[in-house]
């Protein structure tokens, strides 16, 4: 498999490079993290200079080969990551371009790109987080509407978001893979009640949503009635295959600094550190090829990624977690010390292995799905 770039992506990747380097020093300072509004308003004014650049559409209108010269560019220059735009521009985008209708491509992808319309995930719920099919979230026709009663957590920006991808049941009796549907509500609907969750990290940037008979209009659902399981493993292919590009870039940063810091404070000289440094860069090297592997797949099977978007979820999910552990060895004493570098971040690393599906969903997909195994019982 060819994993080289065209002239054509090459020249894409000089022109980008060429424009961060000019827009990366305008840019206004970045608001405080428990700052949503400000937030939203400041990832919403990097996605507008994007759009006004012409690189707004590279997460679903260019190659995947593109996307990921895009996300490789932006993170080694220091850009903005897509913050709230995360959902929109990561998840449902990519989902109602590849599934939605003329008109609904119409009405939400624009509104996406130009950084007007930030957009939360309602999938998992107290009682369906790994086995998200047993939701129980409901939505009943009532003429050109569904109600909706039910509940999520773990919603991605939700207080601050305008839509929300919804999973809901609309066929209590059918068996639970076939009766869902995939929406997307307005967050201003009434009956929709957020409560933001704080996060080890001392983040909020999930929430507690409440539905209390939330009407969605009927001509808001991707893809036919009680066919959302499959929509939704678009989306999910999304979320695992490409969603983490940018992670893994910093990621490598991360180990740079990391050896730095090893050499400034002694811990260099430990041998069983600097091995384990040099294991993890060739863990990110791997993973990274890994990634062009997978985006040169999905580009031959048009566009959306496949299974081995399991393989590199799963495996990256570990490594992350095992850098900001290297991190505490080489920080020492200080890994204590939430004001220093990699602190918080390694808190928040423990959540990969658990966000965007557990690893063990993703040992089972890679089980079942790649080395043809049969399915579990019990």
């Amino acid at each position: 498999m060819d994993l080289s770039y065209t002239p054509e992506e090459e020249e894409f990747r000089a022109r980008l490079r060429e424009w961060l380097g000019k827009a990366l020093p305008a840019l206004p300072s970045k608001p405080s993290p428990d700052d949503w509004p400000a937030r939203r308003a400041y990832d919403m004014g990097w996605q507008r200079m994007l759009y006004d650049a012409g690189y707004a559409d590279v997460h679903w209108d260019a190659s995947p080969t593109v996307r990921l010269i895009f996300l490789e560019e932006t993170e080694k220059a220091g850009a903005p990551y897509v913050g709230a735009g995360f959902v929109g521009l990561l998840h449902a985008g990519p989902t109602i371009a590849a599934e939605g209708t003329a008109e609904q491509r119409a009405r939400w992808l624009p509104p996406i790109l130009r950084g007007e319309e930030v957009w939360c995930q309602g999938f998992s719920e107290p009682d369906a987080g790994s086995d998200l099919a047993s939701l129980r979230t409901r939505a009943w026709r009532d003429g050109d509407e569904y109600v909706v009663r039910g509940s999520k957590i773990w919603t991605s920006h939700a207080e601050v978001a305008d839509w929300c991808e919804l999973l809901v049941r609309t066929d209590a009796d059918a068996p639970k893979h076939r009766g869902i549907s995939w929406l997307a509500m307005p967050m201003s609907a009434a009956g929709v009640t957020v409560r933001p969750l704080r996060t080890l990290a001392g983040s909020a940037e999930f929430a507690e949503v409440f539905l209390d008979d939330v009407r969605v209009p009927v001509g808001n659902r991707v893809g036919d009635e009680n066919d959302g399981w499959r929509v939704t493993m678009v989306t999910l292919s999304f979320e695992r295959g490409t969603a983490f590009v940018g992670e893994v870039v910093a990621c490598h940063r991360v180990l740079r600094e990391l050896a730095a810091e090893a050499r400034k404070n002694g811990r260099w000289d430990d041998a069983g550190v600097r091995r384990r440094l040099g294991r993890l860069n060739a863990e990110f090297r791997a993973l990274w090829r890994l990634t062009q592997w997978n985006v040169s797949e999905a580009e031959a099977s048009g566009g959306v990624p496949g299974v081995g978007g399991s393989v590199f979820k799963l495996r990256y999910s570990h490594a992350r977690q095992e850098l900001y552990d290297a991190a505490a060895e080489v920080l020492g004493a200080d890994a204590l010390d939430l004001d220093r570098a990699w602190v918080l971040d390694r808190l928040s690393s423990l959540s990969y292995t658990i966000a965007a599906g557990t690893s063990q969903i993703q040992q089972n997909i890679v089980a079942e799905r790649i080395l043809g195994l049969p399915k579990g019982r019990g």
